[in-house]
């Protein structure tokens, strides 16, 4: 095996190792806000037999306050954390080690679904539940910002392609909570303590992406490219200094001499560049920090196209897209499956699949206007759904009623979204040098989360709009 070959991913392993990661980093919270059902009917007063956790009671009957403040409170104790925890964790990678920050992570996530899990057993007034919940929400998802910063800077070592199974696994995610939504509905009512399965399967997860970040580190492959670098480096620097020591033991005094022999010896890594395998490698010192600004300015336009992808997606999804009524009407079972079937099992099945699509070709390519240029286009998915058919509107007319417009204009809004979301994301640490391959892939988290935090306050303004 050459330096220049490496070795292979062997039966795909670290690739089905980061798909399992990144798996672990949105399942979780998926199966949280999958049993929403659950912390609304545990929210509901006692004293108040009005109270009901369905939509169309709670449309016209009273219902206490905690229940009626519960999907506002969650989106604030989601996003907030999330923004803060993956810009923090672009400045402390540095000074926080790898293992730490993602194995704490997923220890933290595991044990706040163990305690939610047993939760599910204990009596507690409403108040206290929502508080407990809260808490829980905060914690997941500072800890998931954590994980996913940290995860996308470690897929910054290896090659672009293996940020796609991260992607992936996370589309994975969705996929799975709205399967658990739809079976839900098709079992009717369900008691509390059948949610227990909800969380253990969310624990059990995590556990498997433990087992599988600890596996990481022997494979060869994972090895390479993650020690690559340093190895250069300390082999480049070791030689280099013996080269001088060999000059200065030989005693030559004329500068024009030692000059000569030092331009000689160093012809292959000129502009402090090193030639290694036809591949020119900067030669730095492995000590020095590389700066967040300096790198965000070399990947600037990937970083605001990731940003202004799920600023679209998530000002629209799921604030209106869930909005939008069948057809069909009132009295049938079609009107009780349209939007978990239509907007959320579509949306993520075909956002898994662009995600997923970025492991088989990578177009537009990352120094391409083309692909900015289709992230822009992606805005034309607003006026869309704000057109269709929204019973509760006051100013825009409705245009597209048919389901079937629905649904089209949801397969190419998913699969747009995960396809360049995903391309962005490959891209982005590909355009730095090696070692600012981690930081990069930190900063990117964090422009992905802003995405996601300006698109949920563009929501509130896009839904007075209609």
């Amino acid at each position: 095996m050459t330096a220049r070959d490496g070795p292979q991913d062997r039966y795909k392993g670290v690739w089905l190792i980061f798909f399992i990661l990144g798996l672990g980093t949105l399942l979780p919270w998926n199966f949280f806000m999958t049993a929403r059902k659950y912390f609304i009917d545990r929210l509901a007063d006692p004293k108040n037999e009005n109270c009901f956790s369905n939509e169309t009671a709670r449309t016209t009957l009273p219902c206490s306050y905690l229940q009626s403040m519960f999907d506002n409170f969650m989106t604030l104790c989601a996003m907030v954390p999330l923004l803060i925890f993956t810009c923090l964790n672009s400045f402390i990678h540095q000074r926080i080690s790898q293992q730490i920050r993602i194995l704490g992570s997923l220890v933290a996530i595991g044990l706040v679904f163990l305690i939610t899990t047993i939760m599910v057993k204990v009596t507690m007034e409403p108040l206290p539940f929502f508080v407990f919940t809260m808490i829980s929400i905060v914690f997941i998802n500072s800890f998931g910002a954590i994980l996913q910063s940290s995860l996308f800077g470690l897929a910054g070592l290896l090659p672009a392609s293996y940020t796609a199974p991260i992607m992936s696994g996370q589309g994975m995610a969705g996929t799975f909570a709205a399967l658990a939504m739809i079976f839900s509905i098709a079992i009717g009512a369900q008691q509390p303590e059948s949610y227990i399965g909800y969380f253990t399967t969310a624990c059990a997860v995590v556990v498997l992406a433990i087992s599988s970040y600890i596996i990481l580190p022997r494979l060869d492959f994972f090895r390479y490219y993650s020690m690559k670098d340093k190895t250069e480096y300390s082999v480049y620097h070791a030689e280099l200094e013996t080269k001088r020591d060999l000059i200065k033991k030989e005693g030559l005094k004329i500068p024009a001499v030692r000059y000569a022999l030092l331009s000689f010896l160093s012809a292959d890594e000129p502009n402090g560049m090193e030639q290694n395998n036809s591949k020119i490698i900067p030669i730095h010192n492995p000590d020095e920090k590389p700066s967040v600004f300096s790198i965000f300015k070399k990947l600037w336009v990937m970083a605001l196209s990731v940003c202004f992808v799920f600023t679209v997606t998530i000002g629209v999804f799921p604030a209106i897209t869930a909005k939008v009524s069948t057809e069909l009407g009132e009295g049938n079972k079609w009107e009780h499956y349209f939007i978990p079937v239509s907007c959320f099992l579509v949306f993520n099945v075909f956002d898994w699949t662009g995600r997923s699509l970025t492991a088989l070709f990578t177009w537009p390519g990352k120094d391409s206007y083309l692909l900015p240029v289709m992230v822009a286009l992606r805005v034309i998915f607003v006026p869309l759904f704000m057109l269709c058919n929204v019973k509760s509107r006051k100013y825009l007319p409705i245009i597209f009623s048919h389901d079937a417009w629905y649904i089209v204009f949801m397969i190419f809004f998913s699969i747009s979204n995960g396809y360049l979301a995903s391309l962005c994301m490959c891209f982005g640490p590909k355009k730095v040098l090696a070692h600012e391959a981690e930081t990069a892939g930190a900063v990117m988290a964090f422009f992905l989360t802003l995405g996601l935090a300006l698109g949920a306050a563009i929501s509130f303004l896009l839904g007075i709009l209609i």
